[in-house]
């Protein structure tokens, strides 16, 4: 698989729905709605791609919520 635009969504068989942070030719980095961030080995890992990549990148990064301690 090549590289991936930074933003492009994802679904992967086992950890589903994801978003790429970061990729290249070694490493791509995929922060999953449910499994938070993973790392590839680009040239051996597959997934789907959804969508179209965005025109531009994100200037921001997803965060993960963080969860409120009620009393």
């Amino acid at each position: 698989m090549q590289t991936l635009v930074e933003g492009q969504s994802i679904r992967h068989e086992q950890y589903g729905m994801g978003v790429v942070t970061e990729s290249n030719t070694e490493r791509t980095t995929i922060d999953f709605d449910d499994h938070g961030v993973k790392k590839f080995v680009t040239a051996i890992w597959s997934a789907e791609l959804v969508g179209e990549p965005p025109a531009t990148p994100p200037t921001k990064r997803r965060g993960r919520r963080k969860s409120v301690k009620r009393a």
